[in-house]
């Protein structure tokens, strides 16, 4: 079946490259028609101008727009000054700049010779445009259709079809491909028609290069996912023209395929990244808007949602388990743990479920572009009768965000449960939440995995108190991927300064922990997990007890070879303050850490460690006050 498997791939990926190679020669014509309306069901913006006059989103999104036709672009945790023309190829951090090659021989691997092609990527997704869209509706301002216009021209000159690194990615095509559209959508009317006719010629190409370069074996985790989903977006944009009707059936096909595939049963993404489940109960909401999809999906479809509310927890903050990159399908400004709320707006309102909408500001970012307002959504899903009373009755009356203290609605209150497929515990009670990540590598080489076998985070409302560093690089630093995602980096034990598994590279684990849960119980008065985890001749297991509603007790111990071993037992705080909640053996001390809030950021953080040298078994004890 192996040899099966790759005879087929090397089959698909000639056939690819061989189509690549011929429009590399001979790009895709495509006959503008100045009357062209394109054939996506979006909400028209009026509407939405009018229910977020004045608001903080509004004021956000006029602000984004100063600082981009500065050419000072907020891009991930930092701001790259373009100066006036943008070289949309270079990585603004090294200088690095590559040339136009065919893109197949665009390293783009190599930051040596690339530059870190994450910080290049999030600038070409062409996300700011939308922003300068939206600030345009909100302002009248033509300064902003002036900027689309010159970045849309000069971008069509500095990378021409299947040329450059910008074409290196399927997935960065999808993205920048639905920018485009959102944009048209919003203000495209407003634009000259030579610009729209080419505008229409490159989006028709980037549809092209999707439906020949999907990610079926290269990346076949959110790439394909995300491609899938842009280019069923496409087949609607294009609908009546040649090949359209194929997008459409092909990227919807490929997306229910992809929900069976990649989405557990218990709704967990099967990356084992909490980002990146975000990332992609975006990619299917926004879909089973685009598509009304079957009940299947639709049920699986609120599975993804159910865990991401317990991840969540009573402050809507995200724990950045395994790999965060920083970016979003829609508007990836702002905190990046709390993207999650946004989210979860739109869940409440495509699957009829009130409760998890707690503050009707999280509408603003996502939901109410993809829904509309109110009245706009009597042809949708679900009626406006349900929308309606959704944005107008309880959500206005749970308008403050959710403050250290405050009530949290019977409805939206989450209970302590483990998720089996993810080996993701929650345990929760008020205001407290514990994340304890017991669960296995993703597939495959676990890309986006992290060394954090039974590490655990904790919240009480708005306080830190043990979290999960984040990611920082990709292929930037080796140095610097391979420690915030080493087990150093995380609440657990290291023995021996090793890491539970062995990275190969920035995406791939050599070697990977053997991961078992051997018991889980909780009750109103308790919560209790008991897992283990296994390398390298040694075995770490981890009994973590809450008992409610705020004691944490923590029992770890350590088996393996003879001889005399290293153990550390690490505590990454949220604050040099979270300190005092901790009661640690008396040889515990303090040191520096790091923390990323958000991808290609990084600062100093504080983590207590207790560290003994001594034969195997060790035990340690924990405890953790919620009070």
């Amino acid at each position: 079946m192996a040899k099966l498997r790759s005879l087929r791939e090397i089959a698909v990926r000639l056939r690819q490259e061989l189509k690549n190679v011929h429009a590399f020669a001979n790009p895709p014509a495509f006959q503008f028609d100045p009357k062209f309306t394109h054939g996506l069901s979006l909400p028209q913006p009026a509407a939405i101008i009018t229910k977020l006059s004045d608001t903080s989103f509004e004021r956000e999104v006029i602000g984004l727009a100063v600082q981009i036709r500065r050419h000072r672009f907020p891009i991930l945790g930092l701001t790259i000054d373009t100066g006036p023309q943008v070289p949309w190829r270079r990585d603004h951090l090294s200088g690095i700049e590559t040339g136009l090659s065919y893109f197949r021989r665009i390293a783009y691997l190599d930051a040596r010779r690339a530059g870190d092609h994450k910080m290049i990527w999030e600038l070409n997704r062409h996300q700011h445009l939308v922003i300068l869209a939206q600030a345009y509706l909100f302002t009248g301002d033509e300064s902003n259709l002036t900027e689309i216009r010159a970045q849309l021209e000069s971008w069509f000159a500095a990378n021409p079809f299947h040329r450059g690194i910008n074409w290196a990615s399927a997935l960065e095509v999808a993205f920048r491909a639905l920018s485009w559209m959102w944009v048209y959508h919003l203000v495209g009317g407003k634009l000259p028609a030579e610009l729209r006719a080419n505008w229409l010629r490159q989006l028709y190409r980037h549809a092209w290069h999707l439906e020949n370069n999907l990610s079926f074996y290269f990346s076949p985790n959110t790439h394909l996912l995300g491609e899938a989903v842009a280019l069923h977006a496409l087949g609607l944009f294009f609908t009546g023209l040649p090949k359209a009707g194929h997008w459409d059936h092909l990227g919807a096909k490929v997306t229910r395929e992809q929900m069976e595939r990649q989405i557990h049963a218990d709704g967990s993404h099967f990356e084992q990244s909490t980002y990146y489940h975000v990332y992609a109960l975006d990619m299917f909401l926004f879909q089973a808007i685009l598509a009304k999809p079957d009940s299947p999906y639709m049920n699986k479809l609120e599975r993804m949602a159910e865990y991401l509310h317990a991840l969540l927890g009573p402050s809507r903050t995200l724990a950045m388990i395994g790999d965060d990159d920083g970016g979003r399908l829609f508007h990836p400004y702002g905190r990046r743990d709390r993207f999650g709320r946004a989210t979860m707006a739109t869940a409440s309102v495509v699957l009829d479920r009130p409760d998890w909408l707690l503050d009707a500001d999280d509408l603003q970012p996502q939901a109410l572009w993809w829904l509309g307002a109110p009245d706009q959504n009597r042809d949708r899903r679900h009626e406006a009768s349900s929308t309606g009373d959704l944005v107008r009755g309880q959500a206005e009356a749970l308008r403050q965000p959710l403050a250290k203290g405050a009530l949290i609605p019977d409805g939206a209150k989450s209970a302590s449960r483990l998720f089996s497929d993810s080996g993701i515990a929650v345990m929760t009670a008020g205001l407290n939440h514990i994340v304890v990540d017991a669960g296995p590598f993703g597939p495959w080489g676990a890309g986006h995995s992290h060394a954090d076998t039974l590490s655990i985070v904790v919240r009480s409302g708005d306080e830190e108190i043990l979290i999960d560093p984040g990611t920082f690089t990709y292929v930037g630093d080796e140095k610097w991927r391979n420690w915030f995602r080493g087990t150093h980096a995380h609440n657990t034990v290291v023995v021996d300064g090793r890491d539970q598994a062995v990275a190969a590279g920035p995406f791939r684990w050599a070697t990977r922990p053997e991961v078992g849960i051997q018991s889980w119980k909780t009750n109103s008065e308790r919560d209790l997990l008991e897992a283990e985890c296994g390398y390298a001749g040694f075995t770490h297991r981890r009994r973590v007890e809450f008992q409610k509603p705020d004691l944490i007790l923590i029992t770890d111990e350590i088996d393996g070879p003879p001889g005399e071993h290293d153990v550390e037992q690490l505590w990454h705080l949220g604050s040099l303050e979270a300190r005092a909640r901790l009661v640690l053996p008396d040889d515990n001390e303090l040191i520096e850490g790091w923390r990323s809030d958000t991808f290609g950021e990084k600062h100093p953080a504080s983590v207590m460690r207790v560290r003994r040298r001594s034969t195997l078994p060790v035990r340690l004890e924990a405890k953790i006050f919620l009070r």
